[in-house]
């Protein structure tokens, strides 16, 4: 038999290197990393105002029970009261100076914008009392 020539087994070749990424894809990185830490607060954020509402609402719940519940009785306390402090007396204001207040506060009432008929009639009333009070032209000494 002839012989045949040995041939050597091919060399292996290294794999060509990957494609280069475009630049999206860098974006696209990014993002994946940054959502879940996005995520992570927001859902502990959620956590702290849900547990802060809840503690509120028991506080609540626990102070209109403890006003339903009768007042338990305490002995009173030895503890010295405080002393009250001067009264301090101001010179009174001269009728004129206070006709001018009565037309100054008339002026308020009038840019007041109400809400509802109940306080819309109050101040209605209080209004009509000074007009009678600033025509009358005595001032009520209180």
């Amino acid at each position: 038999m002839a012989s045949q020539p040995t041939v050597a087994p091919p060399t292996p070749t290294p794999p060509p290197p990957p494609p280069p990424q475009p630049p999206s894809s860098a974006k696209q990185g990014f993002l994946r990393r940054i959502f879940p830490l996005l995520m992570l607060t927001n859902l502990a954020v959620g956590v702290y105002v849900l547990t802060r509402t809840s503690q509120k609402d028991k506080k609540t719940k626990e102070e209109s029970s403890t006003e339903i519940k009768a007042p338990e009785k305490k002995p009173p306390e030895t503890a010295p009261a405080p002393a009250p402090l001067p009264v301090k007396e101001l010179p009174p204001i001269p009728p004129e100076e206070q006709l001018q207040l009565f037309k100054w506060i008339l002026q308020e009432k009038r840019k007041v914008k109400t809400r509802d008929p109940v306080e819309k009639k109050k101040i209605d009333e209080e209004k009509a009392l000074l007009k009678e009070i600033i025509r009358s032209g005595s001032i009520p000494s209180l």
